[in-house]
């Protein structure tokens, strides 16, 4: 039995209510990523849809989308593209704007991370307004690559993150679903 059959990933996620603000249940995957267990249960149920879709990377989205982001490119074999806010990045980059609640911030990646034609699957830990996720895709289709999925732990479907991508022609698989923000 694999260990994606055996844990209820669901039960190592921590909810941390008023975080970061007043009305908000975070929710924290840092429970679920300290268990061996979970970890293989999690990494397993993000490679697995994906193990014969022709990847030829995996892109993450800082911070938690850097942890799971290497551990699926690692087991399908693949280079890992980190997608990183704005300035953290050492070389020529190109840029998305997304917007905020209050505000606009901006992710990063290096302008020759992604060839023509190149197909990429996108890992965060969570898709809640989708906003990040639909900059990233925006990258990564203006870098000439085709977005294959979007994969998350986590989905939160009353603010609607998951459909909005799927409104941009884009598969989203998500392992867990929380109700709520």
């Amino acid at each position: 039995m694999a260990a994606s059959e055996a844990i209820d990933i669901r039960s190592l996620i921590r909810t941390i209510p008023d975080y970061p603000k007043p009305g908000i249940l975070f929710r924290d995957i840092t429970t679920l990523i300290a268990d061996p267990l979970g970890l293989r249960a999690a990494v397993d149920g993000l490679v697995l849809p994906f193990l014969k879709a022709g990847i030829d990377h995996v892109a993450g989205i800082e911070a938690r989308g850097f942890i799971l982001g290497g551990a699926v490119a690692h087991e399908l074999g693949r280079g890992f593209i980190p997608i990183r806010k704005k300035g953290k990045l050492p070389w020529k980059v190109i840029g998305q704007e997304y917007s905020l609640e209050y505000g606009v911030d901006t992710i990063e990646i290096h302008a020759d991370a992604i060839g023509k034609g190149d197909r990429v699957l996108l890992i965060d830990d969570l898709v809640a307004t989708g906003g990040t996720a639909e900059a990233a895709i925006e990258l990564i289709r203006r870098s000439g690559g085709e977005i294959v999925a979007a994969a998350f732990v986590i989905d939160l479907p009353d603010l609607g993150g998951a459909d909005r991508l799927r409104g941009h022609k884009v598969d989203v698989h998500t392992l867990v679903s929380f109700e709520g923000h």
